[in-house]
């Protein structure tokens, strides 16, 4: 294909469990995609509503445009070759949805990808993702057809499909993978991390209750996050090395965004520069990430694709910051900017809007 017809090209995207956080972010992000069109906002119980009528943000976007049911979906891409099918529905039942949109697709000639932003692809197996997750995995077979990972990490297309990392997984994998490359530590990590209250999704609960979480900060599944066992999965597939990770997460009193701090024995060679240039080489030409020797601050980051790392150290102790926006990089912009990838569209495409700053 040439650079013209590619920079022309108009691909088909369809939304699966498109009314929660992330389903919502994704609709916002693709409004300002120059090359995928949504033809599909999937959700059962919304069907028939106006997309603005759960989203009034996006009105000016979507005007009257509606959400449609699973059973009808398919209609509005049946005439075109090719989609980009996101799936934003819950863990546990999300491969369950991607496997009959799959199946569909395939039924009607279509060549499909699938970003998967929930957690049932992001292991290697069935067997680590019921382990973590509990439940039988609801589409075993299609393992093989997926890879996972921050795209940052991963080389390439090597599958046909990709699972998204969480949005803690992707601070703390950011944070985490140059230097446990470099070797200017131990591997073994100390991380805190603060999430804002849509970390959670939609559905109100005590962890995200404004009266709960306004002016307040408290940790919760200390040493115990099912994140943790994703990192370490993840580091391993992409470095061979397997850290060693005490995590403790706590819920902050904002809405979006995550701030990671890590924390490691530094060893030989560990200083400033040599850190900033690990970092900086391993992220050379990765337009999302920025390394500093400042401290980040969430509001650089918010609403934004981009994460901010900075790295310190002093005697024998190595700090990296993380911040990123849980439902841009953390969710829905890291699936936009796998998507790019998989249909060989530019890796930026719908993903540069700067940070919101004042939110």
């Amino acid at each position: 294909m040439s650079d013209g017809a590619r920079a022309s090209r108009r691909i088909p995207a369809a939304v699966l469990g498109a009314t929660g956080y992330v389903g919502g972010e994704i609709l916002r992000l693709l409004a300002s995609h120059p090359q995928l069109d949504l033809v599909a906002a999937v959700s059962d119980s919304r069907a028939g509503v106006p997309i603005a009528g759960v989203f009034p943000h996006l009105a000016a976007a979507y005007g009257a445009r509606r959400f449609v049911a699973h059973e009808d979906w398919i209609e509005h891409a049946a005439d075109r070759p090719e989609l980009a099918l996101f799936s934003a529905a819950p863990h546990g039942a999300s491969a369950r949805v991607i496997d009959a949109a799959l199946a569909l697709a395939k039924s009607r000639g279509i060549e499909a990808h699938v970003v998967d932003s929930s957690a049932d692809f992001r292991f290697p197996d069935r067997e680590a993702f019921e382990a973590v997750y509990g439940g039988e995995h609801g589409a075993p077979g299609l393992f093989e057809t997926f890879t996972s990972g921050v795209p940052e990490h991963v080389s390439g297309t090597p599958a046909a499909h990709v699972g998204h990392p969480g949005c803690f997984a992707t601070a703390i994998l950011l944070a985490a993978l140059p230097l446990l490359q470099s070797g200017l530590s131990d591997g073994e990590f100390f991380v805190t991390g603060v999430t804002g209250s849509t970390g959670s999704g939609r559905s109100p609960g005590p962890g995200t209750h404004h009266p709960e979480r306004h002016s307040n900060l408290y940790a919760y599944k200390a040493l115990a996050h099912r994140h943790a066992p994703e990192v370490v999965a993840l580091a391993e597939a992409a470095t061979g090395m397997r850290p060693r990770l005490h995590f403790v997460p706590h819920s902050g009193p904002f809405a979006r965004g995550i701030y990671v701090t890590l924390q490691a024995r530094a060893g030989d060679g560990a200083t400033v520069r040599s850190l900033t240039d690990a970092y900086e080489s391993a992220y050379a030409g990765m337009p999302f990430i920025q390394v500093s020797e400042e401290i980040p601050r969430l509001k650089d980051v918010v609403a934004s694709n981009r994460c901010r790392i900075g790295v310190f150290v002093n005697g024998g102790s190595i700090v990296v910051f993380s911040a990123i926006d849980n439902l841009v990089k953390g969710a829905a912009g890291g699936a936009i900017q796998w998507m790019n990838r998989l249909w060989g569209l530019p890796e930026t495409n719908g993903l540069e809007q700067a940070a919101a700053a004042w939110t």
